[in-house]
């Protein structure tokens, strides 16, 4: 990979290039980038509450087989991503990269993909955080919908106020996330590998069929019976599916980070690396710490709490789990975090209703205000529908994953054509046969997304694809203007200038020792 040294002072003139203005305050390092995406993918999070997911399919086999090779793939969709990243280091991400490769049709879809999915992923993450204490701490209680609303509602208002603040609060905490989650994880591994009651390393590649068992206490089925083992072990795909993503959240902080060229693609493909890494890790130690693999399974959602407090000293099970859901409220602060900044550039675009409102940035605090606030209550709005709030997971995820492959598709037909320009960060002639197994990982995931129990989710994605056609064709098509491309004209060089000057921020300014 070949990265030339770049002054920072390219940042805002590469910002500027692209046609837009240096409105946030760019004060984040290359660790800083990388933490707010592992803070994301968060393996304390994602790879806790949705154990079952895989466990519950073909049992030890999903985790010492399934993990890694889902992470290979996602691997590959980072590295792609990062190459686009270093070309186009916007806000936008992945919407911007398909706009500018694509055309606006192809970027304003992405954008709605990838903002429903980022929206709801916020959700589902506080939603997950709330039940995750309840079940670790108040095991007995049935709590309603109400208290769930109530509880979710003070979490997510709590971390949109702190993004609210600034970038610099939100970086200090997500630095601590990123310093948290690996020693957290580290802990939880050495504690169960060195009491478990026996290390079958077996147990990592031994496939057992847990389809059609009903969970206890609820009667719950993860899964419906089947008897074919490689059909439930792509199910168990859907474990590090839900965990190694939101990784595009370096791409969103760029115009937040310096040195965004090399910083953003590194902090893209380390965090997925890391976070397969240490979550494998992680996940090993709870298959070989179990005293009953069976019965572990029988516990449905509430496997990995039962685990832990099986195998270890009911105070030291405690402090474990209230360290992870400290994480998981970590997981949900960055998460705004990336969602907002996605919002904020769409609508600086025009790709939003009240899009001059909804862009808008705070000169005190140098953050997309309105937008922070919007991604909130948008995300609380979605966990009223409690009803098909586990659909509304899968189509989260979808939406997500739709997201990634447009831009990577794109991408690959552009690549050496129209898209000649690259950045520092590049994969060089890797780039076309990952960006191919990134396509085709990302089809089937989506596909196994679909499957019973979600099979709504088929209903929800076609309906959505077929509205957003319909919108565009009828509305958009005609109304949004998409990213500046080009030569930039006199207007726009103004316009970019007394935006800064709204923000106190110019190009000579930034410049100044």
């Amino acid at each position: 990979m070949n990265e030339p040294t770049l002054p920072e002072s390219d940042d805002v003139r590469t910002l500027h290039k692209l046609g837009y203005a240096q409105e946030l305050s760019r004060v984040l390092g290359g660790f800083s980038n990388f933490a707010i995406s592992l803070s994301i993918i968060c393996i304390l999070a994602g790879g806790i509450t949705s154990f079952h997911v895989g466990y519950c399919s073909v049992g030890g086999a999903a985790i010492g087989l399934g993990w890694p090779l889902v992470c290979l793939f996602s691997l590959c969709v980072a590295a792609t991503m990062g190459q686009i990243a270093s070309a186009f280091p916007t806000a936008g991400g992945l919407y911007h990269w398909a706009a500018i490769l694509g055309g606006r049709g192809w970027g304003w879809t992405t954008a709605w993909f990838n903002l429903a999915g980022l929206v709801t992923v916020l959700a589902g993450i506080n939603v997950g955080t709330y039940l995750f204490a309840v079940s670790a701490f108040f095991p007995d209680s049935a709590p309603g919908p109400l208290t769930q609303f109530v509880a979710v509602l003070g979490l997510t208002a709590s971390q949109a106020i702190i993004n609210h603040r600034g970038i610099r609060v939100t970086q200090l905490l997500t630095d601590f996330s990123g310093y948290w989650i690996l020693v957290i994880s580290a802990v939880l591994m050495v504690s169960l590998f060195t009491t478990a009651p026996t290390l079958d390393i077996a147990r990592l590649w031994t496939f057992s069929n847990y389809s059609g068992l009903e969970s206890e206490p609820d009667k719950l089925v993860m899964w419906p019976r089947t008897e074919s083992l490689l059909w439930l072990f792509a199910l168990g795909f859907l474990l590090p599916a839900y965990t190694i993503t939101g990784f595009d959240a370096s791409a969103h902080v760029s115009e937040e980070t310096s040195s965004a060229a090399r910083n953003v693609p590194r902090g893209i493909v380390r965090s997925v690396l890391v976070s397969g890494i240490f979550g494998w890790l992680m996940l090993c130690a709870i298959v070989l710490a179990m005293r009953d693999p069976a019965a572990v399974a029988a516990k449905g959602d509430g496997s990995f709490v039962f685990t832990l407090r099986d195998v270890l000293p009911g105070w030291f099970a405690s402090i474990l789990l209230a360290c992870i859901v400290i994480a998981q409220y970590l997981c949900g602060l960055a998460t705004v975090t990336s969602a907002s900044r996605m919002m904020f550039a769409f609508a600086r675009d025009g790709g939003l209703p009240a899009s001059k409102w909804v862009r808008s940035v705070s000169p005190r605090y140098r953050t997309p205000v309105v937008a922070i606030w919007v991604v909130a209550v948008t995300s609380v709005m979605f966990t009223i529908y409690a009803d098909v709030y586990s659909t509304i997971t899968a189509v989260c995820v979808i939406f997500l994953y739709l997201s990634y492959v447009l831009p990577t598709a794109i991408g690959l037909v552009a690549h050496g054509r129209w898209w000649t320009e690259m950045g520092p960060w590049q994969l060089g002639r890797w780039f076309r046969p990952l960006a191919v197994v990134s396509i085709l990982g990302c089809g089937g995931l989506i596909v196994i997304g679909m499957q019973p129990p979600n099979e709504k989710a088929a209903t929800v994605v076609c309906g959505a694809m077929i509205v957003l056609g319909v919108l565009w064709f009828a509305i958009a098509k005609y109304t949004f203007p998409g990213p500046p491309h080009g030569v930039l004209t006199t207007q726009q060089q103004q316009a970019i200038h007394a935006a800064e000057l709204a923000v106190h921020e110019t190009e000579d300014s930034k410049a100044a020792p």
